[in-house]
């Protein structure tokens, strides 16, 4: 499942060439029709092999289809993820290891981290960018620790399967505008929701600082604030 474009690559102009294919959209007046992405494949030399590796990290096995010895497709789906996985044989001709940059979209990098090592997995250690693409190339680059202010989307951690496919974490807690639909709000799971609880209550902590009063209409000002965070809209003071 993809990242969200990055704050500095949404600062790039947007070309010629997509605003035509915008400005004729507009003209036409015709509307894209939903395409909701829900599998990636990815090659494995050892189906076995690769089927116990991500059962082994709490993911949902949804199938395990086999026709003769030549064809075989299974799939998992990582918890509260609109995307699946699928790999077996015969499905890709892609050489095992080779899908590399495949985020994961997390709330807690730490607690996601965590999670992993618990399940006998190698994890990198956390990391943000010291130059851009640096969370590509374990090489160099890449600079120890959360990112700074532990901004929304600046902060990394990596780890492969068996055949070196190679995964990434990114922490995205405010997400930039226009990311989500602003009329609705959904949680992926119980511990995003109790994450952006947190992160509510300590702005809020903060918000009864500024105002010298306890706030009696906290769970509005809750429900404000992680409706807002989440849609990327200017979070209340």
């Amino acid at each position: 499942m993809t990242s969200d474009a990055d704050t500095d690559l949404r600062r790039v102009n947007m070309s010629s060439t997509q605003a035509g294919s915008n400005d004729v959209s507009e003209i036409t007046n015709v509307k894209n029709p939903d395409a909701s992405l829900e599998v990636i494949v990815i090659p494995v030399s050892d189906v076995d092999r690769a089927k116990e590796f991500y059962g082994s990290l709490g993911w949902r096995l949804d199938a395990d289809v086999a026709r003769g010895d030549d064809f075989r497709l299974i799939q998992f789906t990582p918890p509260g993820s609109g995307c699946s996985v699928q790999f077996g044989t015969n499905l890709t001709s892609a050489a095992p290891g080779s899908a590399q940059g495949l985020y994961l979209i997390v709330s807690d990098i730490d607690g996601a981290r965590d999670n992993l090592i618990a399940s006998g997995v190698k994890v990198s250690e956390v990391f943000h960018e010291g130059t851009p693409g640096a969370r590509f190339h374990a090489a160099s680059g890449r600079v120890s620790g959360l990112a700074p202010d532990h901004g929304s989307y600046g902060s990394f951690a990596t780890f492969a399967d068996p055949d070196g496919n190679g995964w990434l974490f990114q922490e995205v807690t405010t997400r930039l505008p226009g990311r989500v639909d602003s009329a609705a709000t959904s949680f992926a799971s119980a511990n995003d929701l109790a994450s952006a609880m947190r992160r509510a209550s300590v702005a809020h902590g903060k918000h009864e600082e500024r105002t010298g009063k306890a706030d009696p209409n906290w769970p509005d000002w809750y429900a404000k604030y992680m409706v807002a965070e989440q849609a990327g809209t200017e979070l209340p003071s």
